[in-house]
């Protein structure tokens, strides 16, 4: 049995230091990028070579140990740093791995700030101290603060903290010239006493005893930091093996913050992509009031597909749209973004909400195999206080009804757009003044602790307890509501994107809406003007007459010009007076300047000077043309 050289039985094997285990102990402090040793190992310091070193051929089976031990640790370390998925998991993960195993005290210093895919590498640049003990981190690695930890500190510890937060490094320089080798290097060579001082600060340098490994972090092409490793003197003293320990640490370290910064790169541009496919406010149409939310997922899955929409239609109605694209990737967004697109143009269309979903499943085959969404679209009409809806596979609207009731709305089911062959149908509500109808994706109601069914029922109930609160003839505030639904989240509830949209139904009262039919005749003007007069009368808005007269004219003029039907006229009194006139004819109304010679052509442009607002739309049974003007001054 061979015996070991005395020289090493104070030495403890790295296997043997708790390295393996894959979560630190609760009661254990965080390491900081100034990172204590709480239990540094005891033993005596045998020197890397000079009297005193044992040869290596006296003892074979206590080397290959030994080197057993380093393969072991730099095994485990790297895993450790690899788990990271961003920067600070990956900074803490390297501080964890190497303190107390293999250095009592670490420094990381990153590029400020880190270049991102491949931008050109500037000089001179900025490395700033990453300090752990501010990082934000699960309850698994914390004491229940959510934060590291609190620093336990020896006076020797206490001597490197003051180290410089910030740290130029400029061409030509011996950090520099550190940096741009790939090796690390021992804290007493040359090249390092000459690099720590402009690293660690001119009037700060490693406390006296010390040993130290200075270590480039180079990711993909470039310096994107340093490591420093330093041991106390009660610790055996660094080899030559410890600097490919410590090269290994640095290299995965940096490979992992260049797939940090990428990684967080490209969730930052799909996050940003989503988002602007998503309105930026939503519109005020005449009878209705909207409020929405849109919340991303968790961070592993933060890209989806989610989308919501309001669409201003003819006769002061409105479309509301909320639809999921399955999947969570940039592919999901950028196919949300195209069939939110093509949502908002055969709305424009005014085709029925059955037709509309037909569309959006033929758009859904034509980009691609297995391009499936769930999508809900409705129509509301203030004047009947009617609304329909058109469902594709997605989760059941619910409608707060006014005194508190929350019903889940019974619509077909369809199947997701993208399926195929498959027949949409639609069905007509009541929407009585002072309801609200919530429309939401299923990462409101679905998630690994509840089924999608589950947590419909408790959203239901939710809303029921809520509008209770407000007494049986209000109505919740709406964007407290939606506020109020988003806390019914619980933590483990956020694996999918969360699209809600809600729609208080005001509508138009009988007493508030004039409507007629005109002739396409000469006479038609003429009677147009006399009936606005008597409606403008009777809501004691006799101040509009002149230039509700004027325009009424005009428009009617232009409509009766091409109509072989008769044409609509519809005055609408809410906040503002809405004048709507429908005819037959497709083609739409284009303003243009008309000569002086000309007989015509000036209605319009007398219509865009006078009215507030106004527009013209297709139907599928001809067109609308409507002008909005301020019932009060």
């Amino acid at each position: 049995m061979t015996e070991h050289p005395t020289s090493h039985e104070g030495r403890q094997p790295l296997a043997d230091r708790s390295l393996e285990r894959t979560r630190p102990r609760r009661e254990t402090a965080a390491p900081s990028a100034v990172a204590p040793a709480l239990t540094p190992p005891a033993g005596p310091a045998a020197p890397r070579s000079g009297p005193g070193a044992l040869p290596p051929q006296q003892d074979p089976t206590g080397i290959a140990r030994r080197e057993g031990d380093r393969l072991r640790f730099v095994g485990a370390a790297t895993r450790r740093i690899a788990r990271g998925i961003d920067l600070d998991e990956i900074v803490l993960g390297l501080c964890r791995a190497t303190v107390p195993t293999f250095s009592d005290v670490i420094l990381v210093y990153l590029r400020d700030p880190l270049p991102v895919g491949d931008e050109r590498p500037v000089s001179p640049f900025v490395l700033r101290l990453r300090r752990t003990d501010r990082l934000r981190l699960s309850e698994d690695d914390t004491d229940g603060s959510g934060l590291a930890g609190p620093l336990l500190l020896s006076h020797a510890e206490a001597e490197v903290l003051p180290a410089a937060e910030l740290c130029e490094v400029r061409a030509g320089g011996a950090l520099a010239e550190v940096l741009r080798g790939v090796r690390p290097v021992f804290g007493d060579s040359a090249a390092a006493r000459a690099a720590l001082p402009e690293l660690l600060g001119e009037e700060r340098a490693v406390p006296g005893g010390h040993r130290a490994i200075l270590a480039p972090l180079r990711g993909r092409r470039r310096v994107i930091g340093a490591a420093v490793f330093l041991r106390r003197t009660d610790r055996p003293a660094f080899e030559a093996n410890d600097l490919l320990v410590a090269a290994q640490l640095a290299t995965h370290t940096a490979l992992g913050i260049d797939k940090a910064v990428l990684y967080g790169r490209e969730a930052y541009i799909a996050d940003e992509l989503q988002r602007t496919m998503l309105p930026d406010s939503l519109p005020q149409p005449t009878g209705v009031r909207l409020a929405s939310r849109y919340l991303p997922a968790a961070e592993t899955a933060r890209v989806g597909g989610d989308w919501y929409d309001a669409i201003p239609l003819p006769g002061s109605r409105v479309a509301l749209v909320v639809g999921d694209v399955m999947g969570h990737s940039m592919t999901s967004a950028a196919i949300m973004g195209q069939l939110r697109t093509t949502a908002q143009t055969l709305a424009g269309l005014d085709l029925p909400p059955q037709e509309v979903l037909h569309h959006l499943d033929e758009q859904a085959q034509r980009l691609g195999q297995d391009r499936m969404a769930t999508c809900l679209y409705a129509v509301y009409d203030p004047v009947s206080h009617r609304i329909t809806i058109a469902n594709a596979g997605h989760p059941p609207p619910i409608l707060l009804h006014l005194g508190g009731r929350a019903e889940v709305l019974r619509v077909p089911p369809g199947a997701p757009i993208g399926v195929g062959g498959v027949d949409f149908e639609a069905v007509e509500l009541d929407a009585p003044a002072g309801a609200t109808l919530l429309l939401y994706t299923d990462g409101l109601v679905e998630s690994r602790l509840r089924d999608v069914w589950t947590g419909i029922e408790q959203l239901r109930e939710r809303l029921a307890a809520t509008a209770q609160l407000t007494g049986p003839d209000h109505s919740p505030p709406l964007e407290a509501l939606c506020d109020d639904v988003l806390d019914m989240l619980g933590p483990g509830d956020r694996d999918d994107d969360i699209a809600l949209l809600a729609a208080r139904f005001d509508g138009i009262a009988p007493s508030d809406v004039a409507y007629w039919f005109l002739e396409p005749e000469d006479a038609a003007p003429g009677r147009a003007r006399r009936l606005a007069r008597r409606a403008l009368a009777r809501w004691d808005l006799e101040e509009l007459s002149d230039s509700v007269e004027l325009l009424v004219s005009e428009v009617v003029t232009n409509a009766v010009r091409y109509a072989e039907r008769p044409v609509t006229l519809r005055l609408l009194r809410t906040d503002v007076l809405r004048c709507e006139v429908g005819d037959d004819s497709p083609q739409l109304p284009r303003q243009r300047r008309a000569r002086e010679t000309d007989e015509g052509g000036r209605g319009l442009f007398l219509v865009n000077r006078l009215a507030r607002r106004w527009g013209a739309t297709r139907l599928s049974t001809g067109k609308v043309v409507w002008f909005e003007l301020p019932t009060r001054a």
